[in-house]
C-alpha cells in the first residue's frame, strides 16, 4: 500500500481479502478491486489504496470570509477558497452536487505548495478548504495545511464533520477556524437520507471546541426534513450546551439536485432564529434578504460588526485589541467579544 495513503485499515476477510476497508470516516467502506468508496475518490487499485484525485482542484475563488460563512473570525478579510471532487455523504438537496457527487468535472491538479503560493500571491491571509467535502482528501489536506501554517496563512475548514476520531483530531490540530454543517439532529435522517452519522458529527464539533479551534455551525433548513420545533430545539440546546457564544448560521433551502420540495419559508426561518436567540447570543440568517446580521455586544447592545450583504465594517471593536490578539472587546463598554480579529 502506498505510504502516502492512510486509513485503509485492512483487507476485508468477508470478500476473501480482495476488498479494502477504508476507516477514514464512519462509513467504513469495503472497497472491491477496481472500485471506490462512497466518496468516489478513495480507491482500491490491485489491493492497494489509491488516491487518483489527490490535489484535483475543481473550484478556486477569492471570497470574503463571511461567505464561508464565518462571522466571528477575521471579519472583513479575504480568503482563498479551494474545492475538490467527491463527498462521503449523499445529501439529495446538495447545492454543489456537480462536484460533490461527481468526479468527472472540470479541474486541475495542484500541489499543496501551489495553493499556499496562490494565497500569498493574492494577499489572502486565509486558505479555505470548502465547496464539496475536503475531509475525503485527508492526506492532501494535512500536507496543504501544514505548509499554509508554516507560511503564516490561517487554515479554514468548511465541512460536514463526518470523519473518524483519530483523523479528525489530526486535521483539527492544523485548523484555525471551522464551519461545520450540522444538517439534522436525527440519527435516522443522517443514516437513511444523508448517508452519514449524527454522533460522528457531534463528536467532531466537540473535538474542535476541545482543541481550541474557532467554531461556527451552519444548518440548511429543509422543510419537512429538519425544521420541526422539536428538532431545531435540539440543535439549539446542543449548541448552547457547548457555548451560547458559538455562532449559528441558518440557511434557506432551495430546490436542487434530487430534492424538489418548495423552498424554505422565510417566516419559518425567522421563527427558528427568534427561538434560537433565547439561548444563543449570535444567530444569523444567510442567503435571504431582509434579516439583521449585525453582531452586537452582549453587554450593551452596541454594533460590533456591521454587515450589508458581504460588505463588512467593524465600528464597535476596540482598536487597541485588534492587531495580534486572539479576541477583542466592545469599544463602548469594554466587554470581551468572542471574535478573532
Amino acid at each position: 500500500m502506498n505510504d502516502s495513503v492512510r486509513y485503509f485499515d485492512s483487507q476485508d476477510p468477508r470478500t476473501g481479502g480482495n476488498s479494502l476497508i477504508c476507516g477514514l470516516c464512519p462509513n467504513r467502506c469495503s472497497i472491491p478491486l477496481g472500485g471506490a468508496g462512497r466518496c468516489r475518490v478513495r480507491k482500491n487499485n490491485g489491493g492497494r489504496g489509491e488516491l487518483p484525485f489527490q490535489g484535483y482542484i475543481t473550484a478556486m475563488a477569492e471570497d470574503p470570509i463571511e461567505k464561508k460563512p464565518l462571522y466571528h473570525f477575521r471579519p472583513g478579510s479575504s480568503v482563498l477558497s479551494v474545492g475538490f471532487a467527491g463527498c462521503n455523504l449523499r445529501c439529495p438537496f446538495c447545492q454543489n452536487w456537480h462536484i460533490s457527487q461527481n468526479t468527472d468535472c472540470p479541474g486541475a491538479f495542484s500541489s499543496p505548495g501551489e495553493l499556499t503560493e496562490a494565497a500569498a500571491r493574492r494577499g489572502c491571509t486565509e486558505l479555505a478548504y470548502t465547496y464539496s467535502e475536503p475531509l475525503v482528501h485527508f492526506e492532501f489536506l494535512v500536507a496543504a495545511m501544514a505548509l499554509a501554517r508554516k507560511a503564516g496563512i490561517a487554515n479554514v475548514l468548511v465541512t460536514n464533520g463526518c470523519i473518524s476520531e483519530e483523523p479528525a483530531r489530526e486535521i483539527l490540530d492544523l485548523t484555525d477556524a471551522v464551519n461545520v454543517d450540522l444538517k439534522s439532529f436525527s440519527e435516522t435522517t443522517y443514516k437513511n437520507t444523508l448517508g452519514g452519522s449524527l454522533d460522528c458529527v457531534l463528536g467532531f464539533i466537540r473535538a474542535a471546541r476541545d482543541l481550541g479551534v474557532h467554531t461556527e455551525i451552519t444548518t440548511l433548513i429543509v422543510p419537512d426534513l429538519n425544521d420541526s420545533p422539536d428538532e431545531t430545539g435540539e440543535i439549539i440546546d446542543f449548541i448552547a450546551s457547548l457555548s451560547p457564544d458559538i455562532p449559528w448560521h441558518l440557511s434557506a433551502y432551495h430546490p436542487a439536485f434530487n430534492w424538489n420540495a418548495p423552498p424554505t419559508d422565510p417566516f419559518a426561518l425567522a421563527e427558528i432564529a427568534r427561538r434560537a436567540k433565547e439561548k444563543l447570543h449570535f444567530v444569523y440568517v444567510g442567503n435571504l434578504p431582509g434579516f439583521d446580521n449585525e453582531t452586537r455586544c452582549t453587554g450593551c447592545g452596541a454594533v460590533l460588526v456591521s454587515r450589508r450583504g458581504y460588505r463588512t465594517e467593524i465600528p464597535g471593536l476596540a482598536a487597541d485589541k485588534l492587531p495580534g490578539h486572539k479576541g477583542c472587546s466592545c469599544a463602548s463598554c469594554g466587554k470581551t467579544a468572542p471574535i478573532i480579529p
